[in-house]
């Protein structure tokens, strides 16, 4: 299947689940001075192939269904990075992940646990700040696990969850052993499973300011492991003490159960801004941070997370506002996740800092107006892989391999071109000189 195909398959797949969005409920508040509301939604390890609009039959997301059928949804949607901490630094900044040194995940094991997140970067929250919105996260951070780091510090107002890649769903301890739950600034045990949690912050965040414009960050935890359902037991009880862990026959039932239940909490998060008459002013945006590992789908698409096949990095993304993103409407425009901040700020009609260059660039157009980027190149690099992208042309790096391929009609990756269009690798190959030597 090409390209082509797929965007054709995907637009029929569609059309039966506009009804399910429902309409804007009646009411005032939210988005004062004509500022809607944002709620950006990450997921954690999400496959192309594992929400129900991207091709699932086994798993069930009628939520994010309803937010894609009643928006847009977006076939070649990529994350910066194959892995986590490096699609968060890009979201958050707007710019590559290279230029402020978070090219690798931040581990919670060895000397990468004292590094995060640079403060002098400026992060989308910051600048909605300026605007006067009120930000909240509720999640994962993964850019730093030291208190100097912390999302309280980065221009979020509030913060519930943890700094780590992941915890256990129940004790809520890192990898390290470690516990791993804040109040902002400090630790703050809090019973619960991770992906309710998440829920339950962001809708009372919401509760809270619907008076106020706001911008609400839920990085969700699922499917990422520990693989771990509502009513699976504990794996790890700290001080390096280990409980039950899933066990491997188990993982499709569990990731099929972690997947479900945050679609449902992302239902109960659009129901809460319908309830409260907010829905016409606010703006949701979901996706993933990569592809999925082998335990979830990347669907037609080659590779995992980690790699930079496109299973590494195109995930499923949609964006939702009724009465101004048109119901059914799908993009094949090649989108980066450092896209997301200025087009937040566009939507909020937030001015950048003077001297603060986005690698990103604004949506809007085809969002509200069904439009087309302008041509560009983008990159991804991570390890000793390197990946180039311009148009249907993808130049893929991996040690001293070099392949070519035409994603328009080779979206599985299966025919290197590279021997047949030499003059598109050395153009190819000569933008990813340049664009290394001035990322660093």
């Amino acid at each position: 299947m090409n390209r082509r195909e797929f965007v054709k398959l995907m637009a029929g797949g569609a059309a039966g689940l506009v009804s399910g969005c429902g309409g804007a409920a009646k009411g005032s508040g939210g988005g004062e001075g004509g500022r809607p509301n944002i709620i950006l939604i990450m997921a954690d390890d999400l496959g192309y192939g594992d929400v129900g609009c991207f091709g699932s039959v086994r798993i069930k997301t009628p939520n994010i269904d309803a937010l894609a059928a009643g928006g847009m949804r977006f076939t070649d949607y990529h994350s910066n990075g194959a892995v986590c901490s490096p699609t968060r630094a890009a979201l958050l900044t707007g710019r590559y992940q290279q230029r402020c040194g978070v090219d690798e995940v931040v581990f919670a094991k060895g000397p990468s646990r004292q590094t995060g997140m640079p403060l002098s970067e400026t992060t989308f929250a910051e600048v909605l700040k300026g605007k006067g919105y009120v930000t909240g996260i509720f999640g994962k951070w993964h850019l730093g696990y030291n208190v100097e780091f912390n999302p309280a510090r980065q221009g979020f107002d509030e913060f519930r969850g943890y700094v780590s890649g992941n915890v256990d769903y129940h004790s809520h301890f890192d990898q390290a052993g470690i516990e791993d739950w804040w109040r902002n600034l400090e630790k703050r045990p809090e019973e619960g499973y991770v992906t309710d949690l998440i829920t339950e912050h962001g809708i009372d965040f919401i509760e809270r300011h619907k008076d106020e414009a706001f911008c609400l960050y839920l990085p969700h935890e699922a499917p990422h492991y520990p693989y771990q359902g509502r009513k699976d037991p504990v794996e790890r009880l700290g001080d390096g003490k280990i409980g039950v862990k899933t066990k491997a026959k188990a993982i499709p039932r569990a990731y099929k159960e972690m997947v479900e239940v945050m679609d449902e909490g992302i239902g109960r998060v659009v129901e809460t801004v319908k309830r409260l008459g907010l829905e016409k002013k606010t703006f949701i945006f979901f996706c993933s941070d990569n592809g999925a590992n082998k335990n979830g789908n990347n669907g037609p698409l080659n590779g995992f997370k980690g790699s930079l096949w496109e299973g590494g990095h195109r995930v499923p993304a949609a964006a939702y506002w009724p009465g101004r993103i048109k119901p059914g409407t799908i993009s094949d425009e090649t989108v980066l996740g450092m896209d997301v901040f200025p087009t937040m700020a566009s939507i909020a009609g937030a001015k950048l800092p003077v001297g603060l260059d986005l690698d990103g660039v604004d949506l809007s157009g085809v969002l509200f107006k069904g439009g087309t980027l302008p041509k560009r190149t983008v990159f991804w690099r991570y390890r000793t892989q390197e990946a180039v992208r311009k148009g249907p042309w993808k130049l893929l790096v991996q040690g001293n391999n070099t392949r070519l391929f035409n994603l328009d009609e080779d979206l599985a990756e299966k025919k290197d071109l590279s021997g047949d269009k030499p003059d598109i690798v050395r153009m190819l190959q000569d933008e990813l000189a340049a664009w290394e030597r001035g990322i660093d």
